[in-house]
C-alpha cells in the first residue's frame, strides 16, 4: 500500500508515517523503482501497536518501544514497558494515600470548632499539640497566614487558620512535602471545602483506570505484532 492509504487507515497524515519510519516506530519500507514507498500489513501493525501503546504509555515511551523492537532489542522494549506499569502503580499508590489523607481532613474542614476564635500561637499549638515553633515554620513556608495584632505583632489565628493548620498537622503526618501541602491548603481556601479536590482525585483515579485498560490493550496488539512478524526478515527491495 502506497504512503497516503497506510496513513489513512490509521487516522494520521502521510507526513505523520514518514515521520515514525524515519525515527524507527515503523520498519524501513520498501521502494520503488521511483522511490514511492510500499507498505505492507506489518507497517499497519506496526503503526497500530504505535498508536496503542501511545494511549497507555504516552507518545514518547511508545516510540522508544517500537524502535526497540525494530533494533532487534525486545528485552529492552520489555524494560520499557515493565517500567511504565511501574510508574502507573506509584501513582495509584500515591492517589490512594491522598484520598485517605483527604478523608482524614474532611473533618478538619467541616468540623465546628469546639475552642473559641480567634486563637494566639500557644492556643492553637496546644489544641494541634504540636510546638508553637512548628506553627512558625509552617508560616514561613506560607502554608499559614495568621492576623498580626496592631502594637504588639502577635500572631493571631481565627477559624479559617485553624482550620488550615489541622489540615497541615494531618498532612504531615502522612509524610507530606511541604510543596505538596500548599496546593492543598490553596485549593481547601478557595473551595471552602474539600468537595473540589476530591473530584480532581476521582477525575484522576477514572483517568488510571483508562490508562490501565489501554496499556492492556496495547500489550495484546503488540503480542500479536510480535507473533506475527518479529522473526520475519524485513529487506528493503526495489520495484520496477
Amino acid at each position: 500500500m502506497k504512503t497516503a492509504d497506510l496513513a489513512a487507515s490509521a487516522g494520521v497524515s502521510p507526513q505523520h508515517v514518514r515521520n515514525l519510519e524515519a525515527a524507527g516506530v515503523l520498519p524501513a519500507a520498501a521502494r520503488t523503482a521511483t522511490g514511492y514507498r510500499l507498505y505492507t500489513d506489518e507497517h499497519l501493525s506496526a503503526l497500530h501497536c504505535y498508536q496503542a501503546l501511545a494511549r497507555g504509555h504516552g507518545a514518547p515511551i511508545a516510540r522508544a518501544i517500537m524502535t526497540a523492537i525494530y533494533r532487534d532489542d525486545t528485552a529492552e522494549a520489555f524494560a520499557l514497558i515493565d517500567a511504565s506499569h511501574h510508574t502507573l502503580h506509584e501513582q495509584r499508590q500515591a492517589l490512594a494515600q491522598t484520598t485517605q489523607i483527604l478523608n482524614a481532613i474532611s473533618n478538619a474542614v467541616d468540623e465546628r470548632l469546639h475552642a473559641s476564635v480567634p486563637m494566639s500561637i500557644r492556643e492553637l499549638a496546644h489544641l494541634l499539640g504540636v510546638r508553637t515553633s512548628a506553627l512558625r515554620v509552617w508560616e514561613n513556608a506560607g502554608l499559614l497566614t495568621p492576623e498580626r495584632l496592631p502594637g504588639v505583632q502577635h500572631r493571631s489565628y481565627d477559624a479559617d487558620d485553624v482550620r488550615d493548620a489541622r489540615v497541615i498537622r494531618l498532612l504531615r503526618q502522612g509524610h507530606y512535602r511541604f510543596t505538596r501541602i500548599k496546593p492543598v491548603i490553596e485549593e481547601l481556601r478557595n473551595a471552602r471545602t474539600g468537595t473540589a479536590l476530591r473530584s480532581v482525585l476521582e477525575e484522576r483515579h477514572t483517568a488510571f483506570t483508562a490508562r490501565a485498560r489501554a496499556m492492556l490493550h496495547a500489550a495484546a496488539l503488540l503480542d500479536q505484532h510480535l507473533t506475527a512478524y518479529a522473526a520475519r526478515p524485513r529487506p528493503i527491495a526495489a520495484y520496477a
